[in-house]
């Protein structure tokens, strides 16, 4: 085995515990996938794979030390090979050839000659032709630093590897990329990510919930599958448990009609007379005695029947996913909505953005997906159609139309409010507190979670509590807007922006690297942009 895991157990300080006896192992060359709703500890056991963390019980062990490359990255004041942990060796790649004889370089330098020629290609082959190895780490953007860390495989070429949402911030060019990397690559690979065209790849899955995790022997439409199947089984063991619940109740009340028939003739005997006073009596005690023991039986039974529904039924409920739908937005279809004419753009002391003047047209009920590499201006074209930019060349015309613009960040939930208090913002139509509620509860907002800051909420949650807020509003936009809306999602909350989306019937512009998303959401017309002098790959 590449990585076993045995029995471990993980909280963080103050905190309930996170992973409850977690077991797993993994073969070497095998490439797996842990995905599970937000929340679930997978980041954390990555890091524990890693050895970033150390387990309070149990054991973890990895035939060779993991390359780990983590959702977000907090490196500051580094450089690129200091990064990627081969500074010293370029160190005394530089220090030989530049005439020291002293064995210490040559010791730290392991004779890998080449490091820094492997170093230059693994830059140049993820985009990076330009970065010199001595530049700041934190001078990049999130797209390149994740280049940065890839290139990383290449130099080190690891036996095991560990990704933590490695697509959340690459263009669909080095998305491709990655994919080949993992098809073809020999290492041991334990991937947490969202991307289902990634996790398609993996011939393993993994589920890790609050009650522990489950190994799926396929792939992630295998995953589905074999869910559905459970769903479909959970289902039919809740209606079954249902009639068995109806018939027990049935069962005790023809017991109780019974024992009051017999309670009514035995006031009826002891009126006529005739019987002895202590047989009676005696009959009434046993009588009594009988009844009880009776209703203890059936009530027993009844409440163990519903005891196990109930468990049932909340199992149910965690599996089932949040169903939002929208009503049409108002407008006709393909009224012009947007028509930008020779545009282009540029910020201040910079060039014009765009290779060429852009030419389109947004007409209502159309599904436009905006693409091109990281930095080609997608953003910036958004905000020039919605009117919050103005372009330096050509012209925007526009219509009155309203939409909702949702970034990866759901910013619009970030503030500092409760759950409940950001719904209540949104109570334009004076919906009663039940209602409200409600509303929060089918969001799958608990009770519990009424009081919780929205600055604290995960992406999938941010996003849940958005739509939800859009649905207590009663506002249907007549577009909406998705800038990289499934970067911080989880795979529940991801299903959900995608059913959302795809049963929406308005106008969608969407920027997104993620090609199930795009595929799913049913794309009628792309716009690539591409920035001037960017090279032809």
């Amino acid at each position: 085995m590449s990585i076993v895991v045995s029995d471990i157990f993980y909280h963080y300080s103050n905190q309930r515990a996170l992973l409850k006896h977690i077991s797993l192992s993994v073969s070497s060359n095998r490439k797996v996938s842990i995905i599970g709703n937000n929340g679930t500890g997978k980041s954390t056991l990555l890091k524990l794979l890693a050895g970033e963390l150390m387990p309070f019980f149990g054991a973890i062990q990895c035939s060779s030390q993991p390359y780990y490359i983590p959702q977000q990255t907090s490196i500051i004041g580094q450089s690129i090979s200091e990064s990627l942990d081969i500074d010293e060796k370029i160190n005394a790649l530089h220090a030989i050839k530049n005439g020291s004889s002293d064995y210490v370089y040559y010791d730290l330098l392991e004779d890998d000659w080449d490091v820094e020629s492997r170093c230059r290609s693994a830059l140049d082959f993820w985009g990076l032709a330009d970065i010199e190895l001595t530049s700041p780490i934190d001078s990049l953007s999130g797209g390149e630093k994740s280049k940065v860390f890839l290139a990383g495989l290449l130099i080190h070429k690891p036996d095991n590897i560990l990704l933590d949402e490695p697509t959340n911030h690459l263009d669909q060019a080095s998305r491709e990329k990655l994919y080949d990397y993992i098809i073809n690559c020999k290492a041991t690979i334990v991937v947490v990510s969202h991307d289902i065209t990634l996790l398609n790849l993996l011939n393993t899955t993994y589920e890790l919930t609050e009650k522990g995790i489950k190994v799926y022997g396929g792939n992630y439409s295998f995953y589905k599958e074999q869910k559905e199947i459970e769903e479909q089984a959970l289902a039919q063991q809740i209606n079954s448990e249902e009639v068995s619940l109806r018939l027990a109740r049935k069962k005790a009340q023809e017991v109780r009609e019974r024992q009051d028939q017999r309670t009514s003739q035995g006031e009826r005997s002891k009126q006529k007379g005739g019987v002895a006073r202590i047989v009676i009596n005696a009959r009434g005690n046993l009588a009594e005695n009988s009844s009880a023991k009776l209703k203890e039986k059936h009530s027993g039974i009844i409440g163990e029947k519903q005891q196990n529904l109930s468990e049932l039924r909340q199992k149910q409920q965690i599996n089932s996913e949040l169903k939002i739908n929208f009503e049409n937005a108002q407008l006709h279809k393909e009224k012009l909505l947007v028509e930008a004419v020779n545009v282009n753009f540029e910020y201040v002391d910079t060039k014009l953005i765009w290779e060429t003047t852009l030419n389109i047209e947004v007409r209502s009920g159309e599904r436009i997906h905006i693409t091109g590499n990281n930095g080609a201006g997608k953003t910036t074209l958004i905000k020039l159609l919605t009117g919050e930019l103005f372009p330096t060349k050509g012209k925007i015309k526009k219509v009155d139309f309203s939409y909702i613009y949702l970034d990866q960040q759901y910013s619009k939930v970030d503030k500092n409010a409760t759950v409940l208090e950001l719904a209540h913002e949104y109570n334009f139509n004076n919906l009663q507190e039940h209602e409200i509620r409600l509303r929060l509860n089918r969001a799958l907002f608990s009770k519990e979670a009424w009081d919780k800051n929205c600055q604290t909420l995960s992406g999938g949650e941010r996003m849940r509590l958005y739509l939800c807020c859009l649905m207590i509003s009663n506002h249907i936009p007549d577009m909406f807007i998705l800038d990289e809306p499934s970067n911080n999602l989880d795979i529940s909350s991801f299903s959900i922006l995608t059913n959302t989306i795809k049963n929406y019937q308005g106008t969608v512009l969407v920027i997104s690297h993620d090609k199930y998303f795009v595929d799913a959401i049913g794309i009628t017309k792309s716009i690539k942009l591409k920035i001037r002098n960017e090279a032809i790959k």
